[in-house]
């Protein structure tokens, strides 16, 4: 009986801890504690698009000592709030990177039809309900995105002699973009605020998998042999990959 009893008690998942919130400056951040069997010690980090904080607690530490070390941990995470920069939410007046260049988003009231970008005076310009402002930039990001991506993947795939089956675009924020074994490909419309080469290089990345599904010396090859500009698009990615995360949908 002892014996079954403490077998129940390890097979029994601990409850999970409550998340907080925490004021930083003039911003409340979500705060979220994550058990973890593995962890040795309390783990603290930003997530992807910074607006909240991910604590991993290890087995046995109480909601109360993660606590603690979240406010102890106060000025390193200011000083990440701050290194992150502002959000960029999509409204009236707002500057956005549009394949890289920044255009302002401008309501035309007056205007009927879709959203347009003006490439020649940098303007991403919305007609319609100002109340659907929002929604519409982020359907014609998505859009664009899809179209790009799109163009760049059956270009990769005549390259590489190679055929996908579906593309679906998504807001991943792990990785900004997968090939399945079925061949889908499935990439993060974040890539459309991103400069050109960048996207076509992702692109790339993902259609050479079609091929080859690892990263072996010969992916390597069949990458850099149709897309001289990997190395650079790369750096790029790890140097300014976050900022995308910085607009709100």
């Amino acid at each position: 009986m002892i014996g079954l009893l403490r077998s129940l008690q390890r097979t029994v998942a601990p409850r999970p801890l409550e998340p907080t919130r925490l004021l930083v400056g003039d911003e409340v951040l979500d705060v979220t504690f994550r058990r973890h069997a593995q962890a040795r010690r309390l783990v603290l980090r930003l997530n992807a698009t910074g607006t909240g904080v991910l604590v991993t607690v290890p087995r046995g530490v109480s909601r109360a000592r993660a606590l603690e070390f979240t406010e102890r941990s106060r000025a390193w995470i200011e000083d990440r709030v701050r290194a992150r920069g502002g959000l960029i939410h999509l409204a009236d007046g707002a500057a956005l990177p549009l394949r890289g260049i920044e255009h302002d988003i401008r309501h035309v009231p007056g205007r009927r039809g879709i959203v347009r970008a003006d490439r020649d005076r940098l303007y991403i310009d919305v007609p319609g309900d100002p109340a659907h402002l929002p929604r519409r930039v982020h359907d014609f990001l998505k859009a664009e995105a899809r179209a790009d991506l799109t163009r760049a993947s059956l270009k990769y795939a005549a390259l590489m002699g190679v055929k996908f089956r579906r593309i679906t675009i998504r807001d991943q924020r792990s990785r900004w973009g997968s090939c399945s074994a079925g061949g889908d490909l499935s990439y993060s419309w974040r890539l459309i605020l991103a400069p050109d080469y960048v996207l076509d290089y992702v692109a790339a990345h993902e259609v050479a998998h079609l091929r080859h599904l690892d990263h072996s010396p010969r992916f390597w090859r069949l990458v850099l042999t149709h897309c001289p500009n990997a190395a650079r698009a790369k750096n790029w990615l790890r140097s300014h990959g976050q900022d995308v995360h910085r607009v709100v949908v």
